[in-house]
């Protein structure tokens, strides 16, 4: 039995609507390039959403108000997803928003200004926990039946999409927003630089040469909603979550399992959940970060999986950037959009196949094909792994 999705919302790098993104995702337009920070002479390759925080504000009726930059991103999003619905009491509505960042936008402010003694601002402060930005979005979108945050590395947004379809098939919510977002930061540019995986040229998702991920900034949301919900609000069904699942294989503090095992196993069990067979898959949204060992690993699940007939897939974070928490979000909304228009996305920067798998990728964009179902795969630090099955029907 699937779940409804009804509506959707994306923020990033490579555009502000749904609409713009599909567009980028057509034209092959990248949205990394080069950012630096204030006082900062250093520039890194980074996705950044091409709008400052005040522009942010002024758009969403937010005046001066001290709001993190993954809650203004998020709330973009939302209110994209939502649409022209409405709350009611006849229905039980609820938000479930993923981040790593949180507020630490604001925080780096604050932490400047107190060790330069600079009369730092400690209101500021009350934006830096992960739930402030989930709490901010549903208060200035009156959601209050349900309210929740999850924070599993770069598969939260995956896992919140999961977590929203289990609590209408289980009857505790008629409705939930689901997604994720998250800000670029200094901090966390530093902290993958620091791990020696962040790549200073444009990142290479399943090529030989790749050396490190892009980081990238964004927000995507999903409307999820149960039968009472889409027959209160008449809301088109756009496509069907059919299969999830999420496996731990506790390798690493942060590397995957040179295996796959725990990418295997999430990819598996989301099939069967799903009932689709992997003969089905039209395509596969990988997660595709571009550094040696996430790559190799999923290229050795992908085989595992599905053998020599591995469908066609791609990763779509050379367009975006790995956008963390986000990442599973943003591309549960692009691989819905492959589904309504039959498409494939190119995988950008791609030369030459890891020598491990040979696995090769689609290189550009497919337009010829009929794409009914896709497995979107989001595969975070410490081997939490998710995957998540779309469908044209139920």
């Amino acid at each position: 039995m699937g779940v409804r999705i009804t509506g959707i919302g994306v923020i990033s790098a490579i555009g502000f609507t749904v609409a713009e993104n599909l567009r980028a995702l057509q034209e092959g337009t990248t949205g990394i390039g080069k950012i630096s920070f204030a006082e900062d002479t250093r520039e890194f390759l980074a996705g950044q959403v091409k709008a400052s925080d005040a522009a942010l504000k002024t758009k969403h009726g937010l005046g001066n108000a001290h709001i993190s930059r993954t809650s203004l991103l998020g709330l973009h999003a939302a209110r994209e997803a939502w649409g022209d619905n409405q709350l009611t009491d006849t229905l039980r509505t609820g938000i479930i928003s993923a981040t790593s960042v949180g507020g630490m936008d604001r925080s780096e402010v604050f932490y400047k200004d107190y060790l330069t003694q600079n009369n730092a601002d400690y209101t500021l402060l009350k934006t830096h926990d992960s739930g402030s930005s989930t709490e901010r979005i549903a208060a200035e979108m009156g959601i209050s039946d349900y309210v929740n945050t999850l924070s599993t590395a770069c598969s939260s947004g995956a896992n919140a999409i999961m977590l929203g379809a289990r609590l209408i098939l289980q009857g505790k919510l008629d409705r939930v927003l689901v997604g994720g977002s998250d800000a670029l930061t200094r901090f966390t540019i530093d902290g993958f630089r620091s791990l020696m995986i962040y790549d200073d040229h444009w990142c290479r998702p399943f090529d030989e040469s790749r050396s490190g991920l892009n980081l990238g900034e964004g927000a995507a949301f999903l409307l999820l909603e149960g039968d009472k919900s889409a027959s209160f609000s008449g809301n088109r069904t756009i496509c069907y979550l059919k299969g999830w699942a999420n496996a731990a294989d506790a390798y690493h503090q942060t590397a995957s399992s040179p295996e796959g095992k725990g990418a295997t196993l999430a990819i598996e069990n989301a099939l069967k959940k799903s009932g689709i067979d992997p003969g089905q898959i039209s395509y596969v949204n990988a997660h595709g970060t571009g550094t040696k060992n996430n790559d190799l690993s999923e290229s050795v699940a992908l085989k595992t999986v599905f053998g020599d007939k591995v469908p066609l897939f791609s990763s779509t974070k050379a367009f975006t950037g790995h956008t963390l928490a986000a990442a599973g979000a943003i591309e549960a909304v692009f691989s819905i959009l492959a589904i309504e228009n039959n498409l494939v996305y190119p995988n950008l920067n791609f030369q030459s196949e890891i020598t491990e798998t040979g696995l090769v990728p689609v290189t550009s964009l497919q337009t010829d094909v009929q794409v009914r179902n896709v497995l979107s795969n989001s595969f975070g630090f410490g081997g939490n792994n998710s995957s998540l099955v779309f469908s044209d029907h139920e």
